[in-house]
């Protein structure tokens, strides 16, 4: 498979600034802090992501239609402006990997098609599982629901839940913008395209902490309950994060489809 936009990322991790004389060093910016920069960067977007969605003061509950529909004005302002803090970085480090600012974030129509239905396809054999299991234990119940998922009727009932439409289109795309496609180029200079894969989903894992607040300010449940949810919460979205990071340096295309859980999204 292509590297990341055109060898984008390959050529931001092997162009990552080396220790070079002092004299060489006087003309711009040292290797510390362009790493540095590149985490504070990072720590920068994901804090603005998830501080969007408190800019609305509401007493109502985050899955009422009002708070998602302000909720989407917010992260969608914060996702289109979030390449701009990679032209940011790219000025304060000097480092110019040769490439344009859209193929180094994935978005490109060489090799399209193998990047959205490769990761399509080994995400489906991930989920095989769980409904090879469901369909052993409950046939009948397996049947009816793809009938249902399958129901014209069913899909234009989602298009009109603004549940579904946050927890399946704008936070997957949102989220993916913002925590892979910008925050990647940034770290892999510093760190190198395979700990890269490991060091950004951290953002994305901690940034759900958020939910702590307002499962605490609802009292939804325990307090111990609640850590140990956001604790479970915190590794799984990691893994996740993970996983498509490096479907993402390996396919080069952010043109993939991420199917989300609710409870595994930051929560719009």
């Amino acid at each position: 498979m292509a590297a990341l936009g055109g060898d984008g990322l390959r050529l931001l991790s092997v162009s990552r600034p080396e220790r070079q004389p002092e004299s060489a060093a006087l003309g711009g910016p040292g290797p510390g802090l362009c790493c540095w920069v590149s985490v504070f960067s990072c720590l920068s977007l994901a804090c603005s992501y998830v501080g969007s969605l408190y800019v609305w003061k509401s007493e109502l509950p985050r899955d009422h239609p009002a708070v998602i529909k302000r909720r989407f004005t917010s992260v969608l302002v914060v996702s289109s402006l979030s390449p701009l803090c990679v032209l940011l970085w790219r000025e304060l480090t000097g480092i110019q990997p040769g490439t344009s600012l859209l193929t180094l974030m994935g978005f490109r129509l060489e090799g399209i098609f193998p990047a959205a239905l490769l990761p399509l396809l080994l995400t489906m054999i991930l989920f095989l599982g769980p409904l090879m299991q469901l369909s052993m234990d409950c046939p009948c119940d397996l049947a009816d629901g793809l009938k249902v998922v399958l129901a014209p009727r069913s899909w234009a009932r989602c298009l009109t839940d603004m549940r579904w439409l946050r927890n399946q289109v704008i936070a997957p795309l949102t989220e993916e913008l913002v925590f892979r496609a910008c925050m990647l180029p940034m770290l892999a200079p510093c760190t190198g395209l395979g700990p890269a894969v490991f060091t950004c989903p951290l953002f994305f894992g901690v940034a759900h902490f958020h939910h702590i607040f307002e499962q605490l300010r609802f009292r939804q449940s325990s307090v111990g309950s609640i850590f140990l949810s956001a604790a479970f919460q915190f590794s799984y979205t990691a893994v996740f994060g993970a996983y498509t990071a490096f479907l993402f340096i390996r396919t080069g295309s952010q043109g993939i489809v991420h199917r989300r859980v609710s409870e595994g999204m930051i929560g719009i």
